[in-house]
């Protein structure tokens, strides 16, 4: 049970979600940073309006849900869990092990050395996670 630390400045969030995802179900302790620089491909207003949709759902009550998240961290922490399968044991420990930070976290400068990039091409239309974030709030 390794630990790898991943970097989403610039990467593709599809992209980076499925390696993450893999890693994870293996059985590897995950750490994301800089989640708020992670690139999402396609239309600005139409992955928006998603995330709108969603939270609408929750109005009302206390106990309506679901309760959609407003900072960058916890929003990529719940769209890798949607790739998880969590309706199996394994998908639910795997969802334990990841770890998302805004920044470099609390993280040390020796395990900061072995970050892995990923080097995508940027696509045409794109937009960051902070961007989304600030039309949320």
């Amino acid at each position: 049970m390794a630990k790898i630390i991943y970097d989403g400045k610039g990467a593709v969030f599809g992209r980076m979600a499925s390696v993450i995802t893999k890693d994870l179900l293996k059985g590897n302790f995950v750490d994301v940073i800089n989640c708020e620089e992670i690139i999402i491909s396609g239309k600005k207003e139409f992955f928006i309006e998603k995330v709108q949709a969603k939270r609408k759902m929750g109005v009302g009550s206390s106990l309506k849900g679901p309760l959609y998240i407003r900072k960058e961290d916890r929003l990529v922490k719940r769209m890798i869990r949607g790739m998880l399968p969590r309706d199996v044991a394994k998908g639910r420990e795997a969802f334990k092990r990841l770890m998302c930070h805004m920044g470099n976290g609390n993280l040390t400068e020796e395990e900061l050395k072995d970050v892995k990039e990923f080097k995508h091409m940027k696509p045409m239309k794109c937009f960051t996670i902070k961007k989304i974030v600030e039309r949320l709030k």
